[in-house]
């Protein structure tokens, strides 16, 4: 049943429910079927579902050229306070009527910042207490939630990385803060985006002195959070430039060449998105592999480029190959850790109606849904595996767990080439892979 305020926003939309693939209805689920067993675990299980706060109920289209075309009606109360809760009230009411159970945040996506800091923190105390108030009785929680450390002027030359210490004072300040409404909120994880953590020009920078900076801005804030009896994964989403030149957490990678570095491992895992995946020149599948092999796949956020633009489009993810490919990665490595599916995606500058935030979530949702399940008929129902594992089949010989155990040194892997002389040519079988994912689908 759809949880409504004082003011029903979404009219004539109802709850949307499960239809099957032969539904015509766009206001229904094709594919997603929350309490559905796949592979051991219900699809919401292996998917946690949640909608991004801030593209969801803040993006009003504005983009370099003009000006917003979207004119939500939860934005008109002149009162700042007012209007973060009737933002609330939509937020609630079209989570429930998803029929999802969680969202994410940025401090202030939940209210707009204040003059001082003094007035950011009672506006934040207003909005959290009016949260746990629309959170009692309802299943909606937070996946996690995280610091706007990059729009404001203040945070032009970076946050934890700025080379003013006041600025690092003031970011660890907010930071505080946001870690203090996602406990009140019950906040399952915490999210660091380095928005700009990174360079315009190393003229002007001391990389080891930000990097070094950028450690012990964590720790604290690992050791803060713990301090108040946070339970739940911290994560690092990677991206390699935009608004920076290049920014310190380039990719998967090097994030877990640093977490590694820093002692942070503990704690820290990898919040991967697919559109920062590419602009890296990596895959998205690519990302969650280096992740996964890491034991650090934390938490996805679900979106797509364009490959025809160079930025950061943040659409909503529609490619079935693309996420099959990535469900496969995600399942053959136990799952992620922590987090879930975050919709970081928003609806396109002149998709205006209300309904079209829907359609997208709609779709998105459908699109995971039907990948985990396409998922499932090729690991289960094809040789899809065996084809793979028979390709390292060499390695499950007695040599091959020699070699893999460390007992055979480069003496003996000389004289076992010589023993076996020219060797013979061993198909990868690609197309045959490919062939066998689309025949799924």
């Amino acid at each position: 049943m759809a949880i409504i305020g004082s003011k029903e926003y979404f009219k004539g939309i109802e709850d949307i429910k499960f239809e099957g693939k032969e539904s015509k209805n766009p206001l229904a689920y094709k594919y997603y079927s929350p309490n559905e067993m796949v592979l051991g675990k219900k699809m919401s299980e292996h998917l946690k579902f949640a909608v991004a706060y801030w593209h969801s109920f803040g993006n009003t289209g504005i983009d370099p050229f003009g000006t917003k075309t979207k004119n939500f009606p939860w934005n008109n109360h002149e009162d700042p306070i007012q209007r973060a809760k009737d933002k609330m009230d939509a937020a609630f009411e079209f989570i429930s009527k998803l029929g999802l159970e969680y969202f994410c945040f940025h401090d202030f996506d939940l209210i707009e910042e204040g003059n001082t800091l003094f007035a950011s923190e009672h506006r934040l105390r207003s909005i959290t207490e009016y949260g746990q108030q629309k959170r009692k009785g309802t299943p909606i929680k937070i996946l996690w939630g995280t610091a706007n450390l990059f729009s404001h002027p203040r945070y032009m030359n970076g946050a934890a990385t700025n080379p003013d210490f006041n600025v690092v004072a003031y970011a660890s300040a907010q930071v505080k803060n946001a870690i203090d409404v996602t406990i009140a909120l019950e906040g399952e994880n915490y999210v660091f985006w380095g928005g700009r953590e990174g360079y315009t020009s190393l003229l002007n920078t001391k990389m080891k002195k930000e990097i070094d900076h950028l450690a012990q801005f964590l720790h604290n804030a690992k050791d803060y959070a713990r301090s108040q009896g946070f339970k739940g994964h911290f994560f690092i989403e990677p991206k390699p430039a935009e608004p920076s030149k290049h920014q310190y957490d380039f990719d998967t990678a090097t994030v877990i060449g640093f977490l590694n570095q820093y002692e942070l491992t503990d704690d820290f895992r990898i919040n991967i998105e697919v559109n920062h995946a590419t602009l890296a020149g990596h895959t998205f599948q690519h990302e969650l592999q280096v992740a996964a092999d890491a034991n650090m796949l934390g938490s996805i956020d679900a979106n797509r480029g364009d490959y025809q633009n160079g930025w950061d489009t943040d659409q909503f993810p529609t490619n079935i190959g693309e996420i099959v490919e990535a469900m496969l990665v995600i399942v053959q490595n136990g799952g992620i850790q922590g987090g879930g599916v975050n919709f970081d995606a928003k609806t396109r500058r002149n998709s205006t109606d209300l309904a079209d935030i829907f359609y997208s979530h709609i779709g998105g949702i459908d699109t995971f849904s039907r990948a985990l399940l396409i998922t499932e008929k090729v690991i289960n129902h094809t040789d899809f595996l065996n084809i793979i594992n028979k390709r390292y089949s060499s390695f499950d010989t007695e040599k091959g767990k020699a070699f893999e155990k460390g007992t055979l040194d480069l003496s003996d892997l000389h004289q076992i080439a010589h023993d076996n002389g020219e060797l013979k040519q061993s198909s990868g079988k690609q197309e045959l892979l490919e062939n066998i994912i689309n025949d799924c689908i």
